[in-house]
């Protein structure tokens, strides 16, 4: 019997598992090894860590949970089942395993513009988070691409890094006279024509080609097609979710199910690493003071 389960080795469950490795708790981590970030060339904004390639990030934190004994597991967990006062968990590769404590640090998974040639660019001049790549984008002309009113928001933030920002919406044309005097009032180009293709060399966006012919000159796209959770554990475990499509949490990472924390993207619709690395050492710290709680007598 573990004290702290925690599913997902990404930032959130790395953080979470150094303190309570320090709290001389019995921890195990189980990660698939599927990151949401393993396209792209570098965390941004970490503080210490600000360019760091995914990876290396990665090692540098399983590196410093060696000497507090933490387990590791490259596995996915299958299905999850709460007992009232444990936890029993079944892996991919058919291990039962159980704790008192369950962290959720599974992240969430990108909807992917079906483009041609679109993965050759993806991290690298395709990007869904301006305030990952906006800088390395700055004073560049840049594509939105959004279909129907999507992009709307995107387009908009965009306009802090560039002022030649192009919204395309790949064939639809959902946006009223309300949305277009918005874009025209803050000089943004709405592209309506369908898009055939992205090229460009060695990961580099060069042109968006359009189905009417058509290219117009890019230097990187960012787009807006929503997120899906990359696990379906919480649903198992019947967690309340928010309208947007995360898990819903208190200000200490609990959800509604007695013993079940969740931090990371899975949790908050500000994702970003150092964020969910945060969360990550705020529900071991809740997780903690519950087993301190269960422990007196």
């Amino acid at each position: 019997m573990y004290d702290v389960i925690i599913v997902g080795g990404g930032p959130a469950g790395l953080s979470a598992a150094l303190v309570l490795g320090r709290c001389l708790r019995k921890v195990l981590i189980c990660d698939s090894g599927q990151p949401r970030n393993a396209a792209s060339a570098a965390i941004q904004g970490y503080l210490t860590r600000d360019c760091t390639p995914p990876e290396e990030f990665l090692s540098i934190a399983r590196q410093e949970l060696v000497p507090y004994g933490v387990e590791w597991l490259n596995t996915e967990v299958s299905t999850a089942i709460h007992y009232g006062d444990y936890f029993e968990l079944a892996t991919a590769d058919n291990q039962l395993l159980r704790s008192r404590k369950l962290l959720l640090a599974t992240g969430l998974k990108d909807y992917l513009p079906e483009l041609a040639g679109i993965r050759e660019f993806y991290g690298k001049s395709v990007h869904h988070c301006p305030y990952c790549y906006g800088w390395e984008c700055r004073n560049q002309p840049l594509a939105v691409y959004g279909l129907g009113r999507v992009g709307i928001g995107l387009s908009l933030s965009l306009k802090t890094w560039s002022t030649d920002v192009t919204l395309c919406s790949d064939g639809t044309k959902r946006l009223n006279l309300e949305d277009l005097d918005l874009l025209r009032r803050n000089e943004i180009k709405v592209e309506t024509a369908k898009i055939e293709r992205l090229e460009g060399q060695n990961g580099q966006l060069e042109s968006l080609v359009f189905a009417n012919g058509k290219a117009l000159p890019f230097s990187a796209m960012f787009f807006a097609m929503g997120t899906v959770q990359h696990s379906d554990l919480a649903k198992q475990l019947n967690c309340t979710f928010t309208k947007r499509g995360v898990v819903k949490n208190d200000k200490l990472q609990k959800t509604n199910v007695p013993g079940l924390f969740v931090a990371g993207d899975a949790a908050r619709d500000m994702q970003q690493v150092i964020i969910a690395a945060a969360e990550g050492t705020k529900a071991a710290i809740a997780m903690n003071m519950e087993l301190q709680e269960e422990s007196r007598k």
